[in-house]
């Protein structure tokens, strides 16, 4: 599958003390690929019905960017689902192709009518898995 992909670049609120964007701004990124993805590829049914929630993130920095830089976050699923989670990779790559940042997130699907733990069921993870 093509990743979906998103440009952020660095405002200088995203910036710590060490002169690079901050470790929580990328989480913040990681974020907004996954939400981003599902509202741009989901069915709206779907949509209505279900929200996700991080369980897991694993991150491997290996490189950052200053304010006024941007970075180009790829995500994709790699595997079916198992039960509600869902894992998510996602790689941001600076202006010379470098993959600087990379992470696997874990989501789990809540049903929004219930507020519980709800399988991700094949018609739901097909538009990410094709």
């Amino acid at each position: 599958m093509t990743p979906f992909e998103i440009t952020f670049t660095a405002v200088p609120g995203d910036i710590d003390e060490l002169g690079h964007v901050n470790n929580a701004v990328w989480v913040r990124w990681i974020q907004d690929m996954a939400t981003s993805h599902w509202q741009a590829v989901a069915h709206p049914e779907h949509i209505a019905a279900y929200f996700w929630v991080v369980t897991r993130h694993e991150i491997d920095y290996r490189g950052n960017i200053a304010a006024g830089e941007s970075v180009t976050g790829r995500t994709w699923i790699e595997r079916a689902p198992k039960g509600a989670q869902f894992d998510r990779r996602v790689d941001f790559v600076d202006g010379h192709g470098k993959v600087i940042v990379r992470a696997n997130t874990t989501w789990a699907m809540i049903d929004k009518a219930t507020g519980r733990l709800a399988r991700v069921r094949p018609e739901i993870s097909a538009p990410f898995m094709g």
